[in-house]
């Protein structure tokens, strides 16, 4: 099935609020209205926050956050292990809610997906009307709330679903996503991390009308092939297809330094962020990878990568941490400095899969 959508689709992005910590707060009501964190424990080592509940929030505590720092930000905060069969229980029939509607659905994660509903199969025709009746049956029937984002293309209506949280529904229609666009921060991109933001604030760049100045070019000189991603979204062009059943082959974090970096605490610094970014979407994903590559592009452009790989999926983050250290302890530099930073997860599941029956399906939803 692909939607005929001459030129403008309808499509809209779910995204759960709190997920885990909200099938906690269901299953255990005793929890609910309480900071509640869902991860490693604080005791543990190397605990890591996998959620947490909007009260826990309130405090500053965030998903990848050390379990320790989450304590000292609220030290009466509850902290519970994560059931993961528990939340792929309920993303399933979250995706048989999407799946009255369309066949178009492209999971994201256990909590979020993007649905094209420009043909949907009950014949409502309307986008928000349809984004309300999910919205609703996820509320009566599993009593959880959900976000969503209406638009014409996936980059906005991920931004939208993201405006209105927790249970909040936003549209953005055609006529208003330039201007929407040029006041939107340009922390709010798809594609830009700090160091990214960062560099384009010191080109004066703050938000997409002061990205919208700078030609094709221009963005692509200062941003590689993500300028030409950012010339045309900040013009609300983006032509991606809602990609059903997609198979995630990596999960990665990379970031380009606004000056080239010697070897030394500063880039240890630097892997230690990217690290932790990288393992903060292993977490949102929950797929947990037995391979994980170094990639590092030096001040000549020239790129090399370093791979180790486990009989074992890494499933803490201080394992991440120290494998990627002794990556880049590996890793000759010739005196070279270095440009660019990344770490990837591969090789996803168990190396034989429990239920030979069901190898080939995907881990999400």
């Amino acid at each position: 099935m692909k939607a005929e959508h001459n030129g403008m689709r309808k499509i809209i992005h779910i995204d759960m609020d709190a997920f885990y910590a909200a099938v906690e707060e269901r299953d255990f009501p005793e929890l609910k209205g309480k900071p509640l964190v869902v991860g490693g424990l604080p005791e543990g080592r190397g605990g890591v926050v996998a959620t947490a509940n909007y009260e826990a929030r309130k405090f500053g505590i965030r998903s990848a956050m050390s379990s320790k720092q989450a304590q000292k930000l609220c030290p009466y905060a509850i902290f519970v292990r994560p059931r993961f069969a528990a939340y792929k229980e309920v993303s399933q029939k979250i995706r048989a809610i999407f799946y009255r509607y369309t066949d178009l659905v492209e999971p994201l994660s256990l909590d979020e997906a993007y649905l094209d509903v420009t043909e949907d199969k009950l014949g409502i025709g309307s986008a928000i009307a349809i984004a309300q009746q999910i919205k609703q049956a996820i509320k009566d029937e599993l009593n959880l709330t959900a976000s969503a984002g209406v638009s014409i293309n996936k980059f906005t209506a991920k931004i939208a679903s993201d405006m209105n949280k927790p249970d909040g529904l936003t549209f953005i229609g055609p006529s208003k996503i330039e201007r929407f666009m040029e006041k939107l921060p340009v922390e709010k991109f798809f594609g830009v991390g700090k160091v990214t933001a960062d560099k384009m604030k010191k080109q004066a760049i703050h938000t997409g009308k002061d990205l919208k100045k700078l030609s094709e070019q221009r963005l692509t000189q200062l941003f590689g092939k993500s300028g030409k991603f950012f010339y045309h979204i900040v013009r609300g062009i983006d032509r991606r297809e809602v990609q059903p059943n997609q198979e995630i082959k990596s999960i990665s974090s990379e970031d380009t330094f606004t000056y080239d970096l010697a070897k030394g605490e500063e880039l240890n610094d630097w892997l230690m962020h990217i690290t932790k970014a990288a393992f903060k979407r292993v977490l949102h994903y929950e797929m947990y990878g037995r391979t994980i590559t170094l990639k590092v592009k030096f001040e000549d452009f020239k790129i090399i990568t370093r791979s180790i790989s486990f009989p074992n999926p890494i499933k803490e983050v201080e394992e991440a941490l120290e494998v990627t250290e002794m990556l880049l302890s590996q890793t000759d530099f010739l005196d070279k400095k270095v440009r660019l930073l990344g770490v990837s997860f591969s090789n996803f599941g168990e190396a034989k899969p429990r239920n030979p029956t069901n190898a080939g399906q995907s881990k999400l939803f």
